[in-house]
């Protein structure tokens, strides 16, 4: 419901317009979830639904692009600390870049490019515990 009531707060300000919309966040979510299904309209959420694209898998189809991993040792050290066996812990995707297809199906911005940063620790210290992600976007050619 909050991935729905996040939808309509964006599209109540965009409305019909042609304007770029760009998601992006930790959403605590697998991409096979509801929440992340509901983005890229592959599922309506509270009979309501959009199109956005999903930057990573526009890029990657097929990789999963983990960015909340265990051999993470910020991950791991949670996991362990009380959260769940680590053994059982699985490798996830739970960050996102999502472009917004234009109204009445306009060109969403294209993606040049989208890439997991901070995938190894600096000098032993890792910058998060997730890996980032970063994407170059660019308007559509007309």
């Amino acid at each position: 419901m909050q991935a729905a009531a996040a939808a309509r707060f964006v599209e109540e300000r965009v409305g019909d317009k042609n304007a770029q919309v760009v998601l992006v966040g930790d959403l605590d979510a697998d991409p096979d979830s509801a929440s992340i299904r509901f983005w890229p309209g592959r599922q309506s959420l509270d009979s309501f639904g959009v199109c956005y694209r999903d930057a990573w898998e526009s890029l990657h189809p097929g990789d999963p692009g983990h960015t909340f991993p265990p051999l993470n040792p910020l991950v791991r050290d949670w996991v362990v600390k009380g959260m769940r066996p680590f053994r059982d812990w699985p490798f996830r995707r739970i960050d996102y870049v999502f472009v917004r297809f234009g109204a009445h199906g306009g060109l969403a911005l294209d993606v040049l490019a989208c890439e997991r940063i901070f995938e190894e620790p600096i000098d032993g210290v890792w910058a998060s515990d997730h890996f980032g992600l970063v994407a170059d976007l660019s308007r559509p050619a007309t």
